[in-house]
C-alpha cells in the first residue's frame, strides 16, 4: 500500500529505511517538544525495532521525499501489557519543514488500516501543546480518554499528556 501527494511516497518501512528513521527520529527528538524522547536511540536499537516489526507484521509505514530521504514515520506495535494484547500503541513523527503537507494524514491513514483486524483499538499521547497532532488524531477518529497533569517536564516546562484512542471495536 502506497500514496503519494506533493511528492511524498508513504509506504511501509523497509530495511534499507533504518538509517533514515533513525535520523527522522533523532531530528524530531532534538526538537525536545513532540517525541517521549529528547534524544534518539541508538541505530542498533532503531535497527531492532524496524526488524522486529517487518518480521512480526507490525504497520510501521514511513514518508520518503522521493530521493530515498525518510522525512516522517508512524507506527502501530502490540501493548506491551499482558493484559492489553487487544491494544495497539501508536508512535509517529514528521521532520520539521514537511509538516503541515498533510503527510501525517497519509502516514497515520495508512497504519490505521493496517492496524485494522489486527487491534481492537490504537492509543496513543499527546502533549497539551501540540493542537496540531491533537486535530490529526481527532479527524483520524481518536477521542480523548483521559490527561496526565503536568506528565511531561522538560527544560523545566510542564505540560499535560493527553490519552488518546480509536477504538475499532467498542469495549462491552
Amino acid at each position: 500500500m502506497a500514496a503519494s501527494a506533493a511528492g511524498i511516497d508513504v509506504r511501509p518501512i523497509e530495511f534499507r529505511d533504518i538509517p533514515g528513521f533513525h535520523a527522522a527520529v533523532g531530528a524530531v527528538a532534538a526538537e525536545r517538544l513532540w517525541l517521549a524522547r529528547t534524544t534518539p536511540f541508538p541505530l542498533d536499537q532503531a535497527a531492532q525495532f524496524v526488524t522486529r516489526n517487518i518480521e512480526r507484521g507490525h504497520p510501521q509505514f514511513v514518508a520518503d521525499s522521493g530521493d530515498g530521504r525518510v522525512v516522517g514515520w508512524c507506527d502501530v506495535v502490540p501493548s506491551p501489557r499482558e493484559v492489553s494484547s487487544h491494544v495497539g500503541v501508536l508512535g509517529m513523527g514528521v521532520v520539521a519543514g514537511y509538516r503541515g503537507r498533510g503527510i501525517g494524514r497519509q502516514l497515520i491513514g495508512a497504519a490505521l488500516s493496517a492496524a485494522q483486524g489486527r487491534f481492537e483499538q490504537v492509543d496513543l499521547d499527546v502533549y497539551g501543546g501540540n493542537a496540531a497532532a491533537q486535530r490529526l488524531y481527532r479527524g483520524a477518529g481518536f477521542v480523548e480518554q483521559g490527561r496526565k497533569r503536568g506528565g511531561r517536564k522538560v527544560d523545566g516546562v510542564y505540560d499535560d499528556i493527553l490519552l488518546m484512542t480509536r477504538f475499532f471495536k467498542e469495549p462491552a
